[in-house]
């Protein structure tokens, strides 16, 4: 893992940093067993900031990733120097296709009987030594 981005991947990481394109990113994010430039893990989407030329390790590197669910947009040096407003616009796009890898609704976890997904807890949870106390609750006083 490098701890000094390139003078590239630094241009394109103050766009995508502080959710600016509306998704969270993280740089030098690993997927085992590979280190992907910039990932996205709310929609699976790698970024990553190539030299000019390409290899074929490229290839199967993203066809492994694909496998698990992930897509990958490759931009060359060449295009981050020329076209950043293009390459933004190409990354914005993508989130925009992508399904969530997750939504939230509904929760893989439900409780047995949906309890606390929309009753708010009335007072606070009883906590030792007097930090946070507050009267224990009655458990039946939840059921409906």
């Amino acid at each position: 893992m490098r701890r000094n981005p390139t003078e590239l991947e630094v241009r394109v990481w103050r766009h995508l940093s502080n959710s600016q394109l509306g998704h969270k990113f993280r740089r030098q994010h690993v997927i085992h067993p590979y280190i992907c430039d910039f990932f996205c893990p709310s929609k699976g989407l790698i970024i990553e900031v190539d030299g000019d030329t390409h290899d074929a390790a490229y290839d199967r590197r993203d066809a492994s990733l694909a496998t698990k669910g992930f897509e990958t947009l490759r931009f060359t040096n060449h295009q981050v120097w020329d076209n950043l407003d293009g390459v933004m616009a190409t990354i914005a796009n993508a989130l925009r296709a992508r399904p969530d890898r997750w939504s939230g609704f509904p929760h893989p976890n439900p409780s047995p009987k949906g309890e606390g997904l929309t009753k708010p807890q009335p007072e606070p949870l009883p906590f030792r030594e007097g930090v946070g106390v507050g009267p224990v609750l009655d458990p039946e006083s939840f059921k409906k």
